[in-house]
């Protein structure tokens, strides 16, 4: 298993693996030089219309913003990302002590935020057993927003990202109210709604706890005309149960069901005793199933094309095709600039933590018909889209 390739969603990546290895404050400095003084064209092909069928395909989805270049889920790494050429940028939802939706990759902040360094958060530092897995650190749900806010953010991988260290302490943890003012804001700016892609982060633990994510979101959505389908926003979740939900409330956005490694289990069908695995869900019977309540899907990118033991790429899968033969569209994750993330294929030199052959593993992803992409480097996804576009 290649855990590095993987996005993080459910562990936080370490350092960088070997290259032999199996595997509203805004700003933050210059657009990326290849970036620089551009928009992705939207005028050939699809424009940036409210419908997901308005979107340029492959659609460049900024995961966690532009957290290649700053640290993630911050205004810095959302605007960079625009700056950059996304077409979406992506939120990942988990909720304070006192019900308000924050956006971070996990509730664990131990590696995102400056929380070890505050004396007065000391005694909050706890084990607790999230998904089926044990973390040690500070969890958002042991906090109110107003401690949350006394936080700044920083770099998550700073062994693979130094650069990114240099932003550390710059931008605070954003909520998801503020990213929608800021999203509505941008949108005035640039002439155009700004699309999102929003998850709901352990959807199942947190209602146990009695802090239902799809509540709340679905009562910010609807405050800020995103609810429909036309509203320019995805909805995500790796549990169906939480997507399933948030139509139930009236939710009619897009919804993507993303999927791990073929093994693994959604978490909510652990608790229930389902014994279906991510390999059931992406046969024509489990992708049909998922069309009863997602209009997409988000595999791993090794579920469409698989690697071999050394870690090359090797002949992609029917998943494309099944799950467009299911009326289902394709947003993969995730693709990275640096070496050790990329398939051994496409690394450069010697050093993990320089960039290889990107732009070579996306044209290779975009052949397999995928309809989108999310990435890090949101500069490097969308040239090579249009590099792609153009043949």
């Amino acid at each position: 298993m290649q855990q590095e390739q993987r996005p993080g969603r459910r562990t936080v990546l370490g350092a960088a693996a070997a290259l032999g290895a199996g595997a509203v404050a805004l700003g933050g400095g210059a657009v990326p030089a290849m970036a620089a003084g551009r928009e992705t064209d939207l005028t050939a092909g699809r424009g940036h219309g409210g419908s997901l069928k308005d979107l340029p395909v492959p659609t460049v989805i900024g995961h966690r913003g532009a957290c290649g270049y700053r640290p993630e889920h911050t205004f810095g790494s959302y605007e960079y990302a625009l700056a950059g050429g996304a077409d979406v940028i992506e939120q990942d939802v988990v909720p304070t002590k006192d019900g308000h939706l924050v956006c971070r990759h996990e509730n664990d902040i131990t590696a995102t935020t400056d929380v070890a360094d505050h004396p007065e958060f000391a005694s909050r530092k706890t084990t607790k057993t999230v998904d089926g897995e044990k973390h040690t650190g500070w969890f958002t749900e042991d906090f109110t927003l107003a401690e949350l806010k006394t936080l700044r953010a920083k770099e998550r991988i700073p062994g693979n990202r130094q650069h990114n260290t240099l932003y550390d302490g710059r931008w605070d943890v954003p909520t998801f109210e503020e990213v929608l003012k800021w999203a509505d804001a941008q949108g005035r700016k640039r002439g155009r709604r700004i699309w999102l892609h929003v998850e709901t982060k352990h959807p199942t633990y947190f209602r146990k706890i009695g802090l239902g994510l799809e509540e709340p979101l679905a009562k910010l959505l609807r405050r800020y005309g995103r609810s429909g389908r036309n509203g320019y926003t995805f909805l995500q979740s790796f549990e169906p149960s939480s997507l399933q939900r948030l139509g139930r409330l009236g939710l009619d956005c897009p919804k993507v069901l993303l999927l791990d490694d073929l093994p693994t289990r959604p978490w909510d069908f652990v608790e229930a005793k389902d014994p279906r695995t991510v390999a059931d869900l992406i046969t024509p019977k489990g992708l049909k199933w998922v069309s009863g309540f997602a209009q997409g899907i988000g595999p791993w990118v090794n579920l469409i094309i698989p690697r071999d033991k050394n870690d090359r790429l090797t002949k992609p899968t029917t998943l494309v095709r099944d799950a467009h033969g299911a009326g289902l569209i394709l947003h993969p994750y995730t693709m990275r600039n640096e070496n050790s993330f990329l398939p051994a294929d496409f690394r450069r030199g010697t050093d993990p933590n320089a960039y290889g052959d990107a732009f070579g593993a996306f044209k290779a992803y975009f052949a397999t018909g995928i309809d989108g992409i999310f990435s890090d480097n949101c500069d490097t996804a969308a040239m090579a889209r249009d590099a792609f576009r153009k043949g």
